[in-house]
């Protein structure tokens, strides 16, 4: 018999009985039934795909299409685990409207169980809307990738006081909105206990410190198949992308000397057409 699959009011009511909630990013049918077997509760597809998977430098190049592409083939292939989508760049900043239109294609057509969106107080109008229509929404306050430009890098948030406050006032924003958790990205650890003490709803943290109600990583950081830069809070539990070379380069091999694929068992080698 199949586990039950994890929903929304699930990862709700972990908080509220003390217990950490796991999330990890996935791209693909196979990752996602990969990952899910550890018994993860969220895959979250996550526009971060625009670095590992397509070899951009910041996040802002990936489409609604793309999402909805990665979004399809995570879908199909988890059975158990809550499919969480990131809205893209510019599928919801613009209007409400365009916010309704990309997390229900997001949901309709991409399968996934609810969206992500970036931003505090500026996104609840969108938020408030998704949540009225029946489309769960999960904030992100802190580090915001799709603002890179704005914040001038990839840099730690909330530091100064006036910031903190501003992150805190967001995430209840969020909260009032109808967000059922929401992802405190790069922002310091005691900022991200404040915050989850003043929320009932689910924080999960990368990059935030212990605190938070549950942790998210990307899967190609966690598991080593990404050459770039890994974040500083990252702990890597495996190197599998060393293990895929060194694969690759034993096949090659084998090609290239004759021992693969080996001759039929009992077959004579061939006479070349003479």
């Amino acid at each position: 018999m199949a586990e039950k699959r994890v929903r929304v009011p699930d990862i709700k009511e972990k908080k509220r009985r003390g217990e950490k909630i796991v999330v990890l990013t996935a791209y693909d049918a196979t990752m996602a039934r990969l990952i899910e077997k550890a018994g993860i509760d969220v895959l979250l597809v996550g526009d971060s795909l625009g670095t590992v998977i397509m070899g951009c430098e910041t996040t802002l190049p990936v489409t609604l299409e793309v999402m909805l592409h990665h979004t399809r083939a995570v879908s199909r292939g988890a059975e158990r685990a809550l499919v969480v989508a990131d809205m893209p760049f510019l599928s919801y900043q613009a209007s409400v409207e365009d916010a309704v239109r990309s997390a229900g294609r997001l949901l309709a057509e991409g399968g996934a169980a609810a969206v992500k969106v970036e931003g505090g107080r500026p996104v609840v109008d969108a938020v408030r809307r998704l949540v009225d229509i029946g489309i769960p929404v999960m904030g992100h306050v802190g580090l915001e990738p799709q603002s890179v430009h704005k914040i001038g890098g990839y840099r730690q948030q909330g530091r100064e006081k006036a910031d903190a406050e501003r992150l805190l006032a967001d995430a209840q924003a969020l909260e009032a909105a109808g967000a059922f958790s929401i992802v405190l990205e790069s922002i310091p650890a005691e900022l991200a206990a404040t915050i989850t003490r003043s929320v009932s709803i689910p924080t999960i943290g990368i990059g935030a410190g212990p605190y938070c109600d549950g942790q998210v990583l990307v899967c190609y950081d966690v598991f080593g198949l990404y050459e770039g830069a890994v974040p500083p809070f990252v702990k890597q539990y495996a190197r599998l992308g060393e293990l895929m070379t060194a694969a690759a380069a034993a096949y090659a091999a084998d090609v290239r000397e004759g021992r693969y694929p080996p001759p039929p068992a009992g077959g004579a080698a061939g006479s070349g057409g003479k």
